[in-house]
């Protein structure tokens, strides 16, 4: 692998045999691995400190097991936006998922531990994500947008909306997405209303109805 398409990564998994694994899996294929941690405090400092591109984060991290991995990925993309952000699961945990999506999908991924079934498209999410790109399992986007919801759900869409679609799973904001298609602010946000109708996606104080649009065109 040239030098030029290696990322630098950190690993945050509190399984020794797991994160040794993906250090050696990662390093094997030219990348490097610039610190593996165990707990959710170590991640959040030696990002901060070795500003890598991309880290690689398990949901479920001492010292409850829970959620702390997560939590600490989403207070990450916050502080630190141009890190990318792997989410490596068990399970999709749905409110966090979600808040980690929220604003912009450039440079984040999740997918579920026993879905990965090949090694290297794994190691290509990782560098997917480091370069700013999106790598979602199938069936996160599944659970996010309900199990329920049509395939075909947005072939409703007129080709407009679906432009401004495109720019919303950008991270453009309306006003972004006006600039963009030479249109007032008005017009796109008649376009994004339009889209939320149709997808079915109505108010909601815990729904961010914009980025279940996005993932429902992520998953098209």
């Amino acid at each position: 692998m040239e030098a030029s398409s290696a990322v630098r990564v950190v690993i945050a998994e509190d399984s020794v045999l797991l994160r040794d694994g993906l250090t050696r899996l990662l390093v094997d294929r030219g990348h490097e691995v610039v610190a593996a941690v165990d707990d959710a405090e170590q991640l959040l400092a030696v990002a901060a400190e070795l500003r890598p591109e991309v880290c690689v984060v398990d949901v479920r991290m001492p010292p409850t097991f829970t959620d702390e991995g997560i939590r600490a990925a989403v207070r990450m993309r916050a502080e630190l936006p141009e890190i990318g952000v792997l989410i490596l699961s068990q399970a999709v945990e749905e409110q966090y998922a979600t808040e980690l999506l929220a604003g912009s999908t450039s440079g984040v991924g999740y997918l579920l531990k026993d879905r990965v079934a090949d090694v290297g498209d794994f190691v290509d999410a990782v560098v997917r994500v480091a370069k700013g790109g999106t790598a979602l399992d199938p069936e996160v986007v599944s659970q996010l947008l309900g199990r329920s919801r049509k395939q075909n759900v947005l072939v409703t869409l007129t080709p407009r909306e679906r432009e401004v679609l495109g720019y919303m799973a950008e991270g453009r904001s309306n006003g972004a997405i006006a600039q963009a298609m030479v249109v007032s602010d008005g017009a796109v946000e008649k376009h994004v209303s339009n889209i939320f109708g149709k997808l079915g996606l109505a108010p909601s104080e815990t729904d961010h109805r914009r980025v279940l649009a996005v993932l429902a065109y992520l998953g098209s």
